[in-house]
C-alpha cells in the first residue's frame, strides 16, 4: 500500500514541476515580447516626437512634485 501512495505522490510532484516550468516559460516569453514591442516603439519613432514626449513627461513630473522639492 505504501508503494502505491509513493508513486501517486511522485507523479503529482512531477506534474506540478512540469506546470511550474511551463508557466515560467510562458511568463518569460510574454515579458520578452512586451519589452521588444516597447523597444520597437522607440526605435521607429521620430526623434522630435520622442523629445516632445520626454518634455511632456518632465513637465508632468515637475507639476506632481511637492513644492519643497526640486
Amino acid at each position: 500500500m505504501a508503494v502505491v501512495q509513493y508513486r501517486v505522490v511522485r507523479w503529482w510532484k512531477i506534474l506540478g514541476l512540469a506546470g511550474l516550468v511551463g508557466a515560467t516559460a510562458v511568463g518569460i516569453a510574454a515579458g520578452s515580447r512586451a519589452v521588444e514591442r516597447r523597444g520597437r516603439e522607440y526605435r521607429d519613432a521620430d526623434p522630435d516626437d520622442l523629445r516632445a514626449r520626454l518634455h511632456q513627461r518632465l513637465a508632468e513630473a515637475d507639476a506632481a512634485a511637492p513644492a519643497g522639492r526640486s
